[in-house]
């Protein structure tokens, strides 16, 4: 097949999907739309984009993406079989609407949900099928369902034994609203004496605290793996309305990893192991020392197989049916 992946690959997670459809024998084209860069040619251009986004929902940034990614289309020339986007309420309506034109058929991704991103609601009808992370909104929009995934795996039943541990506990999150339950976290870790590691990037900010330390430049994912092999439990911490797993959960998994997560929806899924997820109270977050002192218990092979990227995949763009029930 021809498929051609559009996507804000900021994090680095989706070129693992075109690496694996490559190594599937697809002919694969990624658009990363991350590396297009937008400037205001003007101080007037800004305050014009100000005009636009308040009265007609429109965004010269996204404008712009939506051009460059069209102009790659045609620069691909064929009709590609699929078109894949994951992240399509950064590019404008308009765009959206062209890239049918481009494949025999176009498939969305969104992880993220709704209330946090609005603009998602605008370009889902502009797509022949619409996968979302996040139940509420699948239900409420008829979306099909679909987790994030495991892009990196371990076949060592216990993880501890080719890599030394030199934190119990690590998170990195972007500088958001979750940043005061993080901070009650970490003080909870401090005083049971449990070592850790928190960055939390912020692009104007660069200092570190009794508690964490903030970034202003991003880690690259390679850069984060390392930082996750060398920790013992793997800290998640939800948005506010958000319900969706983050792809911290599947890193827990993938590497066979303890994990610590505000998501309570978390117990829903068929990969729940209270031995191995501690699901805490974001009011008043206690984690005990004794959650470490266990074992980590693998989860049976058809569930893992299920979050793996070929299962996305194989849900996603081989057989893009199944809805959400």
């Amino acid at each position: 097949m021809r498929i051609t992946l559009i996507s804000l690959d900021n994090w680095g997670f989706n070129e693992h999907i075109a690496i694996t459809l490559k190594q599937d024998g697809h002919d694969v084209h990624h658009i990363d739309f991350n590396k297009i860069q937008y400037k205001y040619p003007n101080p007037f251009h800004k305050i014009y984009n100000f005009i636009l986004k308040s009265f007609f929902r429109k965004n010269l940034k996204t404008m712009h993406f939506g051009k460059k990614i069209i102009k790659n289309l045609e620069e691909i020339g064929e009709l590609q079989d699929v078109i894949l986007v994951i992240k399509g309420d950064f590019i404008d309506v308009e765009s959206v609407k062209k890239l049918k034109k481009y494949g025999k058929k176009t498939i969305a991704y969104f992880n993220d949900n709704t209330k946090r991103c609005p603009k998602i609601i605008q370009v889902i009808p502009h797509f022949d099928e619409v996968f979302s992370f996040e139940k509420e909104d699948c239900k409420k929009y008829n979306l099909n369902f679909a987790t994030n995934w495991i892009y990196n795996s371990s076949s060592d039943n216990n993880n501890n034994n080719n890599v030394d541990i030199t934190y119990q506990v690590f998170n990195i999150i972007s500088k958001d609203g979750r940043l005061p339950i993080l901070s009650k976290i970490a003080n909870n870790l401090k005083l049971n004496n449990i070592n850790y590691k928190i960055f939390v990037y912020h692009k104007k900010n660069k200092k570190k605290t009794k508690t964490i330390e903030y970034i202003n430049e991003y880690i690259s994912l390679s850069e984060v793996e390392q930082y996750i092999n060398k920790s013992q439990v793997l800290l998640d911490v939800n948005r506010k309305g958000q319900n969706g797993l983050t792809f911290r959960v599947f890193e827990s998994i993938g590497l066979r990893k303890k994990l610590i997560t505000t998501n309570s929806d978390i117990i829903n899924y068929d990969f729940y192991n209270p031995n191995n997820i501690l699901v805490i109270d974001e009011k008043k977050p206690n984690i005990p020392p004794s959650f470490f002192e266990t074992e980590y218990e693998n989860i049976p092979d058809k569930i893992f197989r299920k979050y793996t990227l070929e299962g996305w995949i194989e849900n996603v763009v081989y057989n893009s049916k199944t809805k959400f029930n």
